[in-house]
């Protein structure tokens, strides 16, 4: 097996062992939320395994795993505490429901397993820039994917602590978040989430031959726009919150942009 593919397969089979922990810890608990919580530390341990496995470039190599890590502990944290003392995401406590007592089985496969796949598959960007051997020094285009990231990561940090301290005020119950970065965008954590991993690709994009890895952007700008990012939210927050209807119609959904004026 050659020496790339074989750190893939690792990679893979870490992440599957993992999630399998973390699907034992779910039938101890009955509680599959714990998935949410691996997600971004999937991340990091692709980046790490890669980084100590791989002959790459030792400076992009360590570049790509410092900011991935700094991404997905956040992440994790930010989920974990999110998600602490407050039972299953109604998402899977629906699936829980359809599929009775067979879901203690079904979830390893509908949830851990997939999300194993979903995850490695998305990492193949991270992984292909660390073993690439060329170039030998940082280019102007890792400098870019660097700032376009660090961008991404201060929108999606600070839209997550404006919404969960929105969210801990009692006096904002059934109200709609309209300050900070959520009066320019409806969305600001998921365009943040956006602009980590295109900013991630134009790292891997200075290293020869790496133009294929956008198909990893692609899916996660896919499933933020399209899937389970913003049509879920906003279907849950249009039948909760009364005014996010008048809030849909003033603000961007994704790119930030100044409020509407609505006539009335």
């Amino acid at each position: 097996m050659q020496p790339n593919l074989s750190i893939m397969v690792t990679n893979l089979a870490a992440v599957l062992i993992m999630m399998f922990g973390g699907w034992l810890i779910s039938l101890i608990y009955r509680n599959v939320t714990v998935v949410d919580s691996l997600w971004g530390m999937g991340f990091v341990l692709i980046a790490w395994i890669t980084f100590f496995l791989a002959d790459g470039i030792v400076s992009r190599s360590l570049l790509l795993a410092v900011l991935v890590s700094a991404w997905g502990l956040r992440l994790c944290y930010y989920l974990s505490r999110r998600n602490w003392g407050k039972g299953e995401d109604p998402r899977y406590g629906t699936w829980r429901e359809k599929s009775g007592e067979r879901f203690w089985f079904v979830s390893l496969f509908k949830v851990f397993v997939l999300q194993a796949l979903f995850m490695w598959v998305i990492s193949i960007v991270i992984q292909i820039g660390q073993m690439a051997p060329a170039p030998a020094r940082l280019t102007w285009l890792d400098g870019f994917g660097a700032l376009v990231w660090v961008i991404g990561f201060v929108f999606e940090t600070v839209g997550d602590w404006q919404l969960a301290r929105f969210k801990a005020d009692p006096s904002t119950k059934g109200k709609v978040l309209e300050s900070g970065l959520w009066a320019y965008t409806r969305h600001p954590n998921y365009f943040g989430e956006f602009l980590v991993w295109w900013g991630l690709y134009l790292i891997t994009l200075s290293t020869p031959g790496s133009w294929w890895t956008i198909i990893c952007p692609i899916i996660i700008t896919a499933v933020l726009l399209k899937m389970t990012g913003i049509p879920l939210t906003e279907k849950v927050l249009v039948e909760r919150r009364p005014g996010y209807g008048d809030y849909i119609k003033r603000t961007s959904a994704f790119v930030p942009w100044f409020p509407a004026k609505v006539k009335r």
